[in-house]
């Protein structure tokens, strides 16, 4: 996997971090985009400099900022293997809470923009009969009460299989990665116990990435086994 090539949006940290880093590990080059680049080159930085990883500034809302990430990408190193739509954030619950401000930016981040990082990429993973991964959540099979978060996790849900069915042919591989609770700073309100770690997801992440070509992965819930939502 030595000249394979990975962008991750929501690179900065969390688990777009973990998943570039196990990614890089495992021989892949990686782009690494977000809007805080400072961090981003940090990370880059980390994992070997220009030669294997890229830091993009890219604000997953706007459409040529993704359309000119991949074209980056596909400039410097000449392929592009792996999309992650990763980008998110979450809110409170109860439609009372939250300001409207708040929503409207995460259901453009968290939907609106999956589907951009999806429209940037597909040209390039036909090219290299690829692999489309997105961030969904254990929220997008179960709704809490008051969640608007979870409706746009669904909508994630629906989203990876509109593509791969709209994908169907071209060898392109569609892998819907759905934590549960994970022990980062996006959960204000974490279950009791041990939670998941940014690594156990990054380890499903890798080994779905790691299959053979006939094989796709199309879906992994991952929960701690404390959890019971």
């Amino acid at each position: 996997m030595s000249d394979r090539v990975l962008l991750v949006t929501g690179a900065s940290s969390g688990i777009g971090e973990a998943c570039a880093r196990a990614a890089a590990s495992a021989g892949y080059r990686v782009a690494l985009l977000a809007r805080r680049v400072e961090r981003l080159e940090a990370v880059a930085e980390d994992l070997g400099g220009p030669e294997r990883a890229l830091a993009i500034r890219c604000d997953v809302n706007v459409w040529e900022d993704q359309r000119d990430a991949v074209g980056t990408v596909l400039e410097r190193f000449g392929r592009l293997d792996a999309a992650f739509a990763n980008a998110g954030f979450g809110a409170r619950r109860g439609f009372l809470e939250e300001s409207p401000e708040h929503w409207h930016d995460m259901v453009l981040t968290n939907v609106y923009g999956a589907a951009l990082t999806i429209r940037a990429s597909v040209p390039a993973l036909r090219e290299s009969h690829g692999h489309l991964f997105l961030t969904g959540s254990v929220a997008g099979r179960k709704v809490g009460p008051g969640s608007l978060y979870a409706c746009t996790k669904w909508a994630v849900t629906a989203m990876a299989e509109a593509a791969r069915t709209d994908l169907q042919g071209t060898g392109v591989r569609v892998t819907l990665l759905a934590p549960g609770v994970v022990d980062t700073a996006f959960y204000d309100d974490p279950v009791e116990g041990e939670q998941l770690t940014v690594s156990d997801v990054a380890d499903a992440f890798v080994f779905a990435l790691s299959r053979p070509a006939h094989v796709d992965v199309n879906e992994i819930i991952i929960r701690p086994t404390i959890q019971e939502f």
